[in-house]
């Protein structure tokens, strides 16, 4: 790293976030059992108090993001006004799932309705056939990609269009901030992202992972410890850290073989699962079903508290994604070149969802099909062993020559979180600079040091639950600011977005 890269970094970014995870995962380490009754408090207080904060931003960021497309502001172009969009749709498309979504999505898809089929209010308000496979749809549905879609038309907008040289979370709030940009409310803005993608990128890791090692016991015979998981980390890490280095180009092929993998499952569970029509029939209710009671789900609060089931479960999901989608609208802004606001937002929803719904159409309603077919009590088994992922391998040993299904679920979960880090590496690297030209890379040094940092946290914290746990209440914690944030985000680009307007109006009257 040159002396002139090195006067440009911004350790408020760089050095502030990282010292503060080391010291919360010393605290978790040191002080399990104070540091998950005082994280678990804050969590249920913000859940059970202000549970309405989530359920209103969810709802809002969707109705906004869908006013926005057929606004005027959604005919504006990222770039030059006619400029061509820079990759194909496909090619776009494969970045934008794939950069959103890691490993998690295939074991939530196996497994997820299995927590539903258990869960009181699922029995309150009718059959398990029936909600066990709508809520997936709806909890990985239009909501959650809402705050993508929205977040990367406004990244696009700042980037392509304003030339924006700095690539952080405050620079997007300037049109309402104004000058405190540069001051502390903007360092505070960007410290806190920073802190958000670092815990919720380390806790993703947490959820999937354990599946991959089941998988590779199953598959070959490997003895499940915690070194075999270690292991798996590495070799992830590996991969997306050569994608990466590789910049773009490395990236976007890295995708499209993740899809191309990510098809081949779900195509083979669909075809030789022997259970396709009700897999299509199914999917094809449950969406219905999603669809005709979307607003009353998105907002049903539990006030008398009879199960907790929004507490636990949307608010949960909602204050998740909020985290999760710090870095990987940056990204999706920036492949966005060339395309209007509204292809952007509805690119994102038709990609993006369709895909998403399409995972757990196919894989969840293969392991609901065993259990009410009778063909296999997954639900019995899971509660006699009390492994889920395991429970996930026996679904999965359901199938014909399981072991190629095994095969192609090992290499799509490694292809999941390669895609996923490797676009947030490139983001988070960017993020650590004062000042980012378009078309400008970081440094390799850069691109390094955060794909080492965003593999060493899970792999320290796998030797504790408790504390991978409560970084994972660190997530939903930092989710409550995060949504201030963002709504500030969206704000701004509706100021500047009017503003631009006005100027493109003012220049053809020019003319």
């Amino acid at each position: 790293m040159n002396k002139k890269t090195g006067r440009r970094l911004d350790p408020a970014t760089t050095i502030v976030p990282f010292g503060a995870i080391l010291i919360l995962c010393l605290f978790f380490i040191l002080a399990p059992e104070r540091s998950t009754a005082a994280l678990s408090a804050i969590r249920s207080f913000l859940g059970d108090s202000f549970g309405v904060y989530y359920l209103i931003f969810g709802l809002g960021v969707l109705i906004v993001s869908l006013w926005i497309s057929f606004s005027p502001l959604g005919k504006i172009t990222l770039g030059k006004p006619g400029e061509k969009p820079k990759y194909g749709f496909w090619t776009w498309g494969a970045m934008v799932f794939t950069c959103g979504l890691a490993a998690d999505i295939l074991f939530y898809s196996l497994c997820e309705w299995i927590y539903y089929a258990q869960e009181p209010h699922v029995a309150e308000l009718g059959s398990i056939q029936d909600w066990a496979s709508t809520y997936p749809l709806f909890h990985w549905g239009p909501t959650v990609w809402s705050f993508y879609a929205t977040l990367a038309a406004c990244f696009g907008f700042m980037l392509h269009v304003r030339g924006v040289g700095k690539q952080k979370y405050s620079e997007a709030c300037r049109p309402l901030l104004g000058d405190r940009t540069d001051r502390l409310p903007g360092r505070i803005i960007d410290v806190l992202a920073v802190v958000a993608l670092i815990a919720g990128t380390a806790t993703t890791f947490s959820v999937a992972t354990p599946l991959l090692g089941a998988a590779l016991t199953s598959l070959i015979g490997v003895p499940s410890s915690k070194y075999l998981t270690i292991a798996i980390l590495a070799v992830t890490c590996l991969v997306y850290t050569a994608a990466v280095l590789k910049g773009i180009r490395g990236v976007s092929w890295l995708a499209n073989a993740c899809m191309y993998l990510f098809g081949a499952l779900l195509a083979y569970v669909l075809l030789f699962g022997g259970h396709a029509r009700y897999i299509v029939e199914t999917g094809f209710s449950a969406l219905g079903n999603m669809v005709q009671h979307y607003i009353g789900l998105s907002t049903w609060t539990d006030p008398l508290r009879t199960s907790s089931f929004p507490q636990n479960w949307t608010i949960f999901y909602w204050a998740y994604w909020m985290v999760w989608c710090v870095a990987s609208p940056f990204f999706m802004g920036s492949v966005s070149r060339g395309r209007t606001v509204k292809q952007v937002i509805l690119g994102t929803y038709i990609f993006g969802v369709s895909s998403t719904l399409v995972s757990f159409i196919v894989l969840g309603n293969y392991g609901l099909g065993l259990q009410m077919m009778g063909s296999f009590d997954a639900i019995g088994f899971y509660n006699a062993c009390g492994d889920l992922y395991q429970t996930v391998i026996a679904i999965i040993g359901n199938l014909p020559a399981h072991q190629i299904v095994l095969g192609l679920l090992v290499l799509s979960m490694i292809a999941f979180y390669a895609t996923s880090f490797d676009s947030i590496t490139l983001v988070a690297s960017q993020y650590s600079y004062r000042q980012f030209r378009e078309g400008e890379e970081a440094s390799r040094g850069m691109k390094l040091f955060w794909a080492i940092l965003l593999i060493l946290l899970p792999i320290a914290l796998i030797f504790s639950e408790g504390s991978m746990n409560n970084l994972q209440t660190v997530s939903i914690i930092a989710a409550f600011p995060i949504g201030i944030v963002i709504a500030l985000i969206i704000a701004s680009f509706i100021k500047d977005a009017r503003s631009y307007l006005g100027e493109l109006e003012k220049a053809d009257r020019a003319k």
